[in-house]
């Protein structure tokens, strides 16, 4: 349990400043109303006209990092993979079943927003895309290793019964 705690608390840590950083340079979009029309979709999503760069969604400012300046975000995104995966190991000392449905979850989730980033024309999309395809990947494996290992223990089971 405690080395569960200790991941997360890492996994979180890593996080947070990695967003921090994210957030920051991705601030950058205040000053480059070139990329207005292009790197805001969540100002765009909730309908806000941007008249200046204070009118910008502070969502954006991770898309805009994430396109230009890709490391933290990819730090973020690496994090996150890791706490869910650090999750699926601790819930599956609880309820095995569980586990290996929120890998399925997971992975779906992955592989859908993956294909958010398919055929990106900036470099920090295409990071993005195979981060993300790749995380679906492990996910999908982990589901399959998680659910076969118990199918095993349950054969050996009813075989020792």
């Amino acid at each position: 349990m405690f080395k569960y705690v200790i991941q997360l608390i890492l996994g979180f840590l890593t996080l947070l400043m990695s967003t921090a950083i994210s957030w920051y340079e991705g601030s950058g979009i205040i000053d480059n109303t070139l990329e207005w029309k292009y790197s805001t979709p969540f100002s765009q999503l909730f309908n806000m006209e941007i008249n200046n760069g204070q009118d910008i969604s502070q969502l954006d400012y991770f898309v805009y990092a994430a396109k230009f300046q890709p490391f933290f975000p990819t730090i973020m995104t690496v994090s996150v993979l890791y706490i869910c995966t650090v999750l699926i190991f601790f819930i599956y000392q609880l309820n095995r079943q569980l586990a290996i449905i929120l890998s399925g979850i997971i992975s779906c989730v992955f592989i859908v927003i993956s294909g958010m980033f398919f055929n990106s024309s900036t470099v920090g999309g295409n990071v993005f895309f195979w981060i993300i395809a790749v995380g679906a990947l492990i996910f999908i494996s982990m589901a399959i290793s998680l659910w076969y290992k118990k199918k095993i223990q349950c054969l050996n089971y009813s075989h020792n019964s």
